[in-house]
C-alpha cells in the first residue's frame, strides 16, 4: 500500500490525480510525497513535484504539468530533477559504492490532460505519462533496491538524517558499550513513521492539532514543519512558541539544520520567529508583542499574580484581560505553531488564533498525559468558541484525500515498554499497597496512549489487564540491553551511600561506557531544596574532575545541557527534556506522605521516569525506598502488565476531592509565604553581588 503525504504543491489538480492512482495501487509498498522533497542547492531550494519511494520500484521522480504546456522542456526538467536528487544522495556514503550511487532513480513527466505525446522525444529515455496505463507500464520497468537502502533513503528524503550529523558519536570504539548501543538506538529512529510524515508535510487552512504521548516526536515534527513551510512560503511570517524555555536553543538548532537541507541556507530569522509565549521588554514574546501592537497594558508575572485570585494562574489572567480589552485584532502572522499546548491557558491559544491572517493556520501540539492528574485538553470547539451565528469557529475533520486536521502520534520513541509501563503503574499506584492513588475519568484514554486490553474489560468497576504492544512501544527500544539494565531501582541505608554510588556510576558512564556528559541527567523531586541536595554530589564529582551545572540556574535559563558538564535539575526544569541515562535520586519521597500528598508525589515520579530514552536509575534510601522498590518488583514480575479493577465514579470522585483539597491548601499557604518573603527582602539592603546571588537562587 502507498502512503500519500500531501505537501504544498503549486499543481494541486494533477497532483491529486497522481495521488489517487497510487492510493488504488494496493500492490505497491512505499510513500508518495507531493511537493516534496525540497533540495538545498547553491541557487536555493529546488522543489520536486512528486516523489515515490518504494521497496519494489526504488525512487521515482514525477515532474508534473498542470495544464497543456506543450512547450515544456521535458528533457531539461527531467535531467535537472534527477541530477539534483542524485547530488543530494551522493553526499551520504552509506548510499555510495565505488563512487556510484547504489540506489535506482527513475524520472518521468506526468501530464494527465495532454492529448498527444511529444514526437521529438525518445519515450524510452524521457517518458511522458498521460494515461493511467502509461504509469502502469512505466512502473513495471522501474527496479527497487534492498531493504537496507530503502530505510536509509527514507531517512535522507525526510531530512531526519541531519539530526544525527552533528551527533554522530564517531568517538565510540567499543562495540558493546552504552555509547555504541545509543548510536544504534538513534540510528533506528532516524526514520519518521507514516503519521509523523503527515504531521510534518500536511498543513491545512485553519487549525491543525497534533497530539500524542511525550516522546512521540512532536518537537522534531514541528521543527521540520517550520523549515518546510519556510522553504515553500518564504514570504510567510511564521512563529513557533513553547512552554519549556530550554526548548528555544533546540528549536533554533533543528530548524537551522533542516533549513540547510531544504534551501542550503540559514532561515530568514525576520520571517521565522522562535519566540517565548509571555515575553518581556528584554525577551521577545507573543503576549508582549501583542500588547505593544494593540497599545494595551502589558502585565509581567508579578503584576498578573498580584491581580489574580488564589485559584487563577497569572498568565491565564493576563491573556483573558487582553482578550477583553482588544476589540479589533491586528493580524500579522501567517502560521503559528504551539508546542506543549497542554501547559498554556486556553485563552493564549485564542489570542494566537486572533492574530493570524485569514486562513487561520494555527498548529498546536500537546502531550497526552505529561502529568497524570492534568485534565484532558478541551476540544477545539470549546477552546476557540462559537461565531456570531452560534457555530463552532473550529471543528476538526480528517477527510479522505485531504491533509489531516487532527494528527495522533501514538508511538512513543523515547521510553521503552518497561520504563513507560512502570511509570504509569507507579504514577497511578496500580500496585500501591493502600490501593490505586489516581485514575483517568475516561477509561478510553488508556487505549489512546497505546495500551491494549489483554484480559477483562476497560470499564468502571471491572477487572482489566493492560499491556503495551510493539506497535506503540517499538521492540528496538528495549532490545539493546537487559531489562535489569534498562530500569533499575536501588535502595541504600543512608544519603551518603546513595551519593557515593551515584558519583561512582557517573564516573563509570563517562570513563568506561562511552557516554558523554550531555547523555546524563540527575533529577531531584523537591524544587525548594535541590541546590543544597545537589551540592554534596557535585562537590564529589568535582574532585574527580567531572564538571556539572544546575540546569537553568548556573547556566542560561534557555539552556539545559552543556558540553562536558553533567546536568543536575529539579523536577520542573526536567520536564520537556530527555537523556539517555537518567538518575532520579531521593525517590523515597514518592512513597511517603499523607493520602492527600501522594498523588502529587507520584506525578513527580512519573515525570522523572519518562525523561529517560535508554536507561533509568531510581534510587533513594530508608524504609520508604525499600517499599517503592518492592512496588516496582511487583510490576516487573507481571512483565510490566497493568492489572487492576477500574475505580467506580464514586471512587474517582473521592480521589479527586482529596487531591483538590490539598492543592487549595498548598496554594493558600504558598501565597502567604511568598508575600512574607517579598516583604522581608524589601526591608533588607543588599550589595550587588548579594542581589545577583538571590537572582540565581530564584532562577533555579
Amino acid at each position: 500500500m502507498v502512503n500519500v503525504i500531501r505537501g504544498s504543491s503549486a499543481k494541486p489538480v494533477s497532483s491529486q490525480r497522481l495521488a489517487k492512482y497510487f492510493e488504488e495501487r494496493t500492490d505497491i509498498e512505499g510513500t508518495l510525497y507531493i511537493g516534496y522533497p525540497i533540495i538545498g542547492t547553491p541557487q536555493g531550494g529546488y522543489q520536486i513535484d512528486a516523489l515515490l519511494v518504494s521497496r519494489q520500484q526504488g525512487i521515482i521522480i514525477f515532474n508534473i504539468d498542470e495544464g497543456k504546456n506543450y512547450d515544456l522542456d521535458i528533457e531539461g526538467t527531467q535531467d535537472e530533477s534527477i541530477t539534483k536528487l542524485e547530488a543530494k544522495l551522493l553526499s551520504y556514503k552509506e548510499l555510495v559504492q565505488k563512487r556510484k550511487l547504489i540506489v535506482n532513480i527513475s524520472v518521468a513527466t506526468y501530464a494527465p490532460i495532454w492529448n498527444n505525446y511529444p514526437e521529438a522525444i525518445n519515450p524510452e529515455e524521457y517518458p511522458v505519462l498521460i494515461k493511467d496505463k502509461d504509469i502502469d507500464d512505466f512502473i513495471k520497468k522501474c527496479q527497487g533496491n534492498d531493504s537496507e537502502y530503502f530505510e536509509k533513503v527514507n531517512s535522507v528524503i525526510q531530512a531526519v538524517t541531519t539530526i544525527r550529523k552533528k551527533d554522530a558519536r564517531s568517538y565510540v570504539v567499543k562495540p558493546d558499550s552504552r555509547g555504541a548501543k545509543l548510536k544504534k538506538l538513534e540510528d533506528s529512529i532516524a526514520n519518521l513513521d507514516e503519521t509523523q510524515n503527515k504531521a510534518v508535510l500536511e498543513t491545512t487552512k485553519g487549525v491543525q492539532r497534533i497530539r500524542g504521548l511525550a516522546g512521540s516526536g512532536k518537537t522534531i515534527v514541528l521543527a521540520l514543519k517550520v523549515a518546510y513551510l519556510h522553504a515553500t512560503h518564504p514570504d510567510w511570517n511564521i512563529a513557533v512558541t513553547f512552554y519549556t524555555r530550554s526548548l528555544k536553543d533546540q528549536y533554533k538548532d533543528l530548524i537551522t539544520r533542516f533549513s540547510y537541507e531544504h534551501k542550503n541556507s540559514e532561515p530568514d530569522w525576520e520571517k521565522v520567529k522562535i519566540i517565548h509565549a509571555w515575553g518581556s521588554p528584554k525577551i521577545e514574546g507573543i503576549y508582549y508583542e501583542l500588547c505593544k501592537r494593540h497599545n494595551i497594558e502589558y502585565l509581567d508575572f508579578s503584576q498578573a499574580d498580584n491581580l489574580t485570585y488564589s485559584h487563577e494562574e497569572p498568565f491565564d489572567f493576563a491573556c483573558q484581560k487582553a482578550l477583553r480589552e482588544i476589540k479589533n485584532f491586528h493580524q500579522y502572522y501567517d502560521v503559528i505553531l504551539i508546542d506543549e499546548a497542554q501547559d498554556f491557558p486556553q485563552d493564549f491559544l485564542r489570542l494566537c488564533y486572533e492574530i493570524l491572517k485569514d486562513d487561520k493556520r494555527l498548529v498546536y501540539a500537546y502531550d497526552e498525559l505529561q502529568s497524570l492528574n492534568s485534565k484532558v485538553m478541551d476540544s477545539p470547539e470549546v477552546i476557540f468558541g462559537n461565531d456570531n451565528h452560534g457555530n463552532p469557529r473550529v471543528k476538526l475533520e480528517n477527510l479522505p484525500s485531504e491533509p489531516q486536521q487532527d494528527v495522533v502520534l501514538n508511538t512513543c520513541y523515547r521510553n521503552s515498554r518497561p520504563i513507560l509501563s512502570s511509570a504509569h503503574a507507579l504514577g497511578f499506584g496500580v500496585y500501591y499497597p493502600k490501593g490505586i492513588i489516581q485514575m483517568f475519568d475516561n477509561p478510553q484514554l488508556w487505549q489512546d496512549i497505546g495500551y491494549e486490553v489483554e484480559e477483562g474489560e476497560l470499564k468502571s468497576g471491572e477487572f482489566v489487564k493492560l499491556i503495551r504492544t510493539s506497535k506503540t512501544s517499538p521492540k528496538f527500544l528495549e532490545d539493546h540491553s537487559s531489562i535489569d539494565d534498562i530500569i533499575n531501582f536501588k535502595s541504600f541505608d543512608n544519603n551518603q551511600e546513595q551519593l557515593e554510588w551515584l558519583v561512582e556510576q557517573i564516573e563509570k558512564n563517562l570513563n568506561e561506557d562511552e557516554l558523554r556528559c550531555q547523555d546524563i541527567m540527575v533529577i531531584h523531586p523537591i524544587p525548594k531544596n535541590a541546590r543544597n541536595v545537589f551540592g554534596k554530589a557535585r562537590e564529589m564529582l568535582f574532585t574527580k574532575n567531572i564538571n556539572s551545572h544546575l540546569a537553568g540556574s548556573t547556566s542560561s535559563p534557555d539552556e539545559f545541557f552543556q558540553e562536558n558538564s553533567i546536568a543536575f535539575t529539579q523536577i520542573y526544569r526536567a520536564k520537556g527534556n530527555e537523556a539517555a541515562m537518567v538518575y532520579f535520586i531521593n525517590a523515597q519521597e514518592g512513597f511517603s506522605g499523607s493520602p492527600s500528598e501522594i498523588a502529587s508525589k507520584r506525578n513527580i515520579l512519573f515525570t522523572a521516569m519518562t525523561r529517560s530514552k535508554a536507561w533509568l536509575r531510581v534510587i533513594g534510601y530508608g524504609a520508604n525506598m525499600q517499599a517503592l522498590e518492592t512496588e516496582f518488583q511487583e510490576i516487573k514480575s507481571r512483565n510490566f502488565a497493568l492489572e487492576f479493577t477500574y475505580p467506580t465514579p464514586e471512587e474517582l470522585q473521592q480521589m479527586k476531592k482529596v487531591y483538590r483539597d490539598t492543592l487549595n491548601t498548598k496554594r493558600y499557604k504558598n501565597d502567604r509565604e511568598k508575600q512574607e518573603l517579598i516583604a522581608k527582602l524589601k526591608s533588607i539592603e543588599f550589595s550587588s553581588d548579594e542581589k545577583n546571588e538571590i537572582i540565581k537562587i530564584f532562577q533555579e
